[in-house]
């Protein structure tokens, strides 16, 4: 029986390399494609296909920045699969990313200019915005929506006699000081993006404390600082073509700057488990309150 495989945000970046990698190791797998885009999302099934012929490879449209979109889509996959071998929570996003040239300029000769370049700390942030189901964009995407997605799959993955994964696309940047149990949206702060990878490795430990014994394995995987769309949307293209020599000469001495989506989707990561376990019980409620909202858009009086 061959193996199923989910992945969102496969379309671009880490999610189309890693597609590529999977089935370059192991080309009897079922990909299984949750994209935004279906048109990309079908030209990357069938660049797929001719390059891996006796693959199979499926398409799910699903955004998960909609709740509605990922209840929609996780119907779907129930549909087409008994099971699901491991799920890959990779799309996410860096919304408007505000570069701060002059902390950049500092860094660079400073003891820290390593640091800097691999967790951008301290020289970016970014403007957030508010989705229709009223959370924050980051949040929703990066984490919350896929939160209701294992929440929704949980018949598919749930299977003590036959374990399945979930691998989560985390980031360097993940970093405690952004992120609060009274503001778990980061609604209030400059850097929602470190605030929702730091969340992400939360979840992740408070997931396998609650699923471990129902055969649910997570993980967190940093594929380093990788140049893909929404890296280029940080800074200028000429600065970038300035930075990716230095990036590349750095590189011989830190791994995390892998670089390239391809080196990045290779890599397969400090969490207090009490907080890890209060954030789990805190996304519940969210759930709750959200889902109520959801059905009443659903069947208007």
């Amino acid at each position: 029986m061959r193996k199923v495989v989910l992945i969102t945000g496969a379309s671009s970046g880490i999610g189309l390399a890693l597609c590529g990698r999977l089935l370059a190791e192991d080309d009897d797998l079922h990909l299984c494609l949750a994209c935004r885009n279906l048109s990309k999302a079908r030209a990357v099934r069938d660049t797929l296909l001719a390059s891996h012929p006796s693959a199979e490879v499926s398409i799910v449209q699903m955004d998960v920045s909609s709740l509605q979109s990922v209840v929609r889509g996780a119907e779907e996959v129930k549909q087409k699969f008994q099971r699901l071998d491991y799920l890959y929570l990779n799309a996410g996003i860096l919304p408007n990313p505000q570069f701060n040239l002059k902390a950049f300029f500092c860094g660079i000769f400073s003891r820290n200019v390593i640091h800097m370049f691999t967790t951008a700390e301290g020289i970016l942030t970014q403007n957030d915005s508010v989705t229709a189901d009223g959370l924050q964009e980051v949040f929703e995407t990066n984490l919350f929506g896929h939160f209701i997605l294992i929440r929704e799959l949980e018949p598919l993955l749930c299977h003590a006699d036959n374990p399945s994964q979930l691998i989560w696309t985390s980031s360097r940047n993940a970093k405690k000081a952004n992120f609060s149990l009274e503001d778990i949206q980061h609604s209030k702060g400059p850097e929602p993006y470190s605030s929702s990878k730091y969340a992400t490795d939360l979840l992740n430990v408070a997931l396998n404390r609650n699923f471990n014994q129902k055969g649910l394995y997570s993980s967190v995987m940093c594929p380093g600082v990788v140049m893909t769309n929404m890296t280029y949307g940080i800074l200028p293209p000429f600065i970038w073509t300035l930075l990716l020599p230095i990036m590349w000469l750095l590189r011989f001495f830190v791994n995390a700057l892998t670089v390239t989506p391809y080196n990045g989707a290779e890599a397969l990561m400090d969490i207090d488990e009490d907080t890890a376990e209060k954030f789990y019980e805190v996304l519940l409620e969210l759930e709750k309150r959200v889902r109520t909202t959801v059905q009443k858009s659903d069947h208007p009086s």
